[in-house]
This record gives structure tokens, C-alpha cells and sequence, in this order.
């Protein structure tokens, strides 16, 4: 099955080129001064929209934590004349799908409508960035879900070991902050803040914009006009400070009767824009990013039978970057599990990877991308990162040769850069045998 995989692979990476080059990206720039990404696909009558501003959760007002996730997630519950049920309404009849969330750096939004219906659809999102309700009815019910969210992710073993990771990594920093707040913070959030949030975070001088579908230039910069040039022009939310990772290891031990525990290990990370992205990029598929092809999964499941799953991660935020191992064991076998991890983290760091983990690595990471842009959304959201990483409209033409030329020093250097014992924390939810947390 491996082999079959890698053939298929390598058979689809040389159809990249001309993939990539079917992908033809267009730079618009609006009469109003707005820029934006478009993709033109006439294949499909639909027209999907990924777009963000500057200003997400780490910049929430002090003590009111989940303001913005909250803000966001009312945003599409009434605007306009129309309460929550007739701006629901108004998007089933029109075929639309809008939505809105916030992360740690930014405040996120989506559209999809067809084609014949894009003056509906851009209406509903002018209406609901623009002349939200924020009514109290519903301010209520969302922040109910939202507490009763927060306290269903603290029964979570998984959940707890994932906030508890945050708040150990950025202890002082805005990012160790829940995105969703505390249930203190949201009892004291009111519709004016709501109002406020809106207004400081809705920018029209802020918003990344990128656009796949049925529709032209012409076309898109008149609907980004008249959606978006009703924002007020302003400026952002500063940035928060830039992170200082831990000098020395941390095991953090959170005691729950549950008998499995759940478990991360975290290093610092690798920026988006850092020279040794793709070099990390392949590191990480080796060691635990691969699925059943990585290290981590033969050693730690296949070998042993101390998980089910187990797998590691790049996350990169704008004012950090993380390396994140994550997996689950029974309570006895968690020491073990993590000596295991611990123990091809030094061997991938001392020794590097082999000709043919280099070379399969290579060929699904090449592959993998262009087997996920399945639908007009998942290229305007892989557009709308694009923009967001300070990439330009070339990458996807340049991208398969960058992760060609990666070479086996390149792994080994940046495996010696980034597994690094001294700066590694990890958290464990459960009860484990053998293991407690550092004074």
C-alpha cells in the first residue's frame, strides 16, 4: 500500500506545473483603494470569498477575554432590518453561506453563494460587518453556549492538556488567553462593547481579501466596494509583543480519573517566512507529520502499541511559531510513551533522515497540496494564507521546486536548530505513572 501511494504521488507531482499554472491569480485593486486575490473558474456557478482583518483575540480589551470570538460569532445573528431567523432566512433563499470566527491574530470571514444570486449574497455580508443588531436576545444565548463551551472543554482531557500547553508557553503573553474567554469575562461583556469591538476590529483600511469563482474583475471589485467601503477606515489593533520561548524544560502534570491521559510536547517553532521552512517542512513529515509513513507512529503505536494515534505539527502564529507533538496513552505507559518520543526527537537531531524518507517526504508534501483544493472555498481560503504569509501570486508555480530542493543537511541542520531537550514542555491530563510536574 505504501509503494502504491508513493507512485501515485510521484505520478501526480508532475502534473503540478500545469495545475499551478491553471490556478491563474489576478491582483485586483478596487476604484476605492481595496486589494484583493481572484481566481476566475467559470466550471461551477458559485462564487466563494475568504477574507480576514487585522486584530484577533490576543488583542481583546483587558478583563473582557472573548470579546472578539463572541463578537464574531453574533455577527450573522441579525443585521440590518432583519432579526436572527430573517437573516437566516434570507440566506437559505439565497443559496448563501456566511460565517465569521477569530483566532489568535485575526478576525476571519467566508462567503459562498452562487453566482446569479452574488448581489444577495454581498448584501448579507455588507449588512452583517456593517449594521449588526447585537441583540440582547441573542447576546444571551451565545453567551451561554459559549460558557456552557467552556465548561464541556474542561472535562476534556485533550482540551485541558491544550489550554494548559498555552498558558504554560505564553504565561505573560496575550496568546496564553482562552480565544473564548473566561466565564468571569463574558458576564461582564455588553452590546456597546460588542459595538465597539466591531468598529475597532472592521476596517476597511485592514481586510485581506481573496476570491474564487464565477466572477470577474470588474464584477468583484464593484461587489468589494460596495461590501467592505462602508467600513470605516481606521487603525488596527497593535499587534501583541513578540514571545520570548522558554530557556529550560517544563513537565506540567493536570490530574484528572480519567485512564488514559492525554498528552502534548512542545518546542519552539519555525516562522513562515524563515529560509528553513520548507527544510522544517520536511523534518516534521518524518518525525511525526506523515501519518502511518512517520517515526513517531512506527515507534510509538506500530512497534509498542502505547497509542492509537500520535503525530506532530507546525503551528505558526504572527508573533510566535510552535512544533507541537500530540498523543494519548494509558496512565502506566505514558512515561514510556514519552521516553519514546524523547528518544527519536534525538535521533532525528543526531542523525538526520535517510535518502528514501527525504525523497517520500518530498513527493507527498509536492502531492498533498493540490489533492486538498477540492472545492472553489479551499482555493480561496489557500489564496487568502497566501496573502497572509507575505507570499506572492507565483508560490504555487515555485512551491513544488522549493520543497525539491531540500537536501539532507538541510533537514539535519534544522532538526539541530528546532529539537532542542532544553526548551521542551510537556503537559499531561490524566493520572500517569511515573510522571509529575516540575516545581
Amino acid at each position: 500500500m505504501k509503494r502504491l501511494i508513493a507512485a501515485f504521488l510521484a505520478a501526480f507531482v508532475l502534473l503540478l506545473p500545469t495545475m499551478a499554472a491553471a490556478i491563474d491569480i489576478k491582483q485586483i485593486t478596487t476604484p476605492l483603494g481595496i486589494k484583493a486575490w481572484l481566481v476566475e473558474d467559470k466550471s461551477t456557478p458559485v462564487i466563494a470569498l475568504s477574507f480576514s482583518f487585522v486584530g484577533g483575540t490576543a488583542s481583546d480589551p483587558a478583563g473582557f477575554s472573548g470579546a472578539t470570538d463572541l463578537m464574531a460569532n453574533l455577527l450573522t445573528d441579525g443585521a440590518g432590518t432583519l432579526g436572527a431567523q430573517a437573516f437566516r432566512q434570507r440566506q437559505e433563499d439565497a443559496a448563501a453561506s456566511l460565517g465569521f470566527s477569530a483566532s489568535l491574530d485575526r478576525m476571519n470571514g467566508s462567503l459562498r453563494v452562487l453566482s446569479a444570486n452574488r448581489d444577495e449574497g454581498f448584501e448579507l455580508l455588507r449588512l452583517a460587518m456593517v449594521e449588526p443588531r447585537f441583540e440582547p436576545t441573542m447576546i444571551e444565548q451565545r453567551r451561554a453556549q459559549t460558557i456552557a463551551s467552556l465548561n464541556q472543554a474542561a472535562q476534556r482531557p485533550a482540551s485541558v492538556a491544550g489550554r494548559t500547553l498555552m498558558t504554560t508557553l505564553f504565561a505573560g503573553h496575550p496568546y496564553a488567553a482562552d480565544p473564548e474567554g473566561t466565564r468571569e469575562d463574558l458576564t461582564k461583556i455588553t452590546a456597546d462593547l460588542l459595538k465597539k469591538r466591531a468598529a475597532a476590529v472592521l476596517l476597511r483600511n485592514g481586510v485581506t481579501i481573496a476570491a474564487v469563482g464565477d466572477i470577474t474583475e470588474a464584477e468583484l471589485a464593484r461587489q468589494i466596494d460596495r461590501t467592505f467601503g462602508s467600513l470605516p477606515v481606521g487603525t488596527s489593533p497593535a499587534l501583541p509583543p513578540q514571545w520570548e520561548p522558554p530557556t529550560k524544560p517544563r513537565t506540567v502534570v493536570v490530574e484528572r480519573p480519567v485512564p488514559q491521559s492525554a498528552m502534548l510536547m512542545a518546542l519552539p517553532g519555525i516562522a513562515r517566512d524563515d529560509p528553513d521552512w520548507y527544510a522544517a517542512l520536511v523534518m516534521n513529515h518524518v518525525l511525526g507529520g506523515g501519518g502511518q509513513q512517520s517515526r513517531l507512529f512506527n515507534e510509538v503505536r506500530e512497534k509498542r502499541g502505547l497509542a492509537y494515534s500520535v503525530s506532530s505539527g507546525l503551528r505558526t502564529y504572527k508573533r510566535a511559531a510552535l512544533l507541537v507533538v500530540q498523543t494519548g496513552s494509558a496512565n502506566e505507559r505514558v512515561a514510556e510513551a514519552i521516553r519514546v518520543i524523547k528518544a527519536e526527537m534525538v535521533r532525528l537531531r543526531n542523525d538526520g533522515v535517510t535518502e528514501q524518507e527525504l525523497t517520500d517526504a518530498k513527493t507527498y508534501l509536492s502531492g498533498a497540496l493540490a489533492l486538498s483544493l477540492d472545492s472553489s472555498s479551499a482555493i480561496a481560503a489557500l489564496l487568502h494564507s497566501m496573502q497572509i504569509d507575505g507570499l506572492s501570486p507565483d508560490h504555487l508555480t515555485r512551491r513544488a521546486a522549493l520543497i525539491a530542493a531540500v537536501k539532507l543537511e538541510d533537514v539535519r541542520k534544522v532538526a539541530r536548530r528546532l529539537l532542542r531537550d532544553e526548551a521542551l514542555t510537556t503537559v499531561v491530563v490524566g493520572k500517569p505513572v511515573g510522571i509529575a510536574s516540575d516545581p
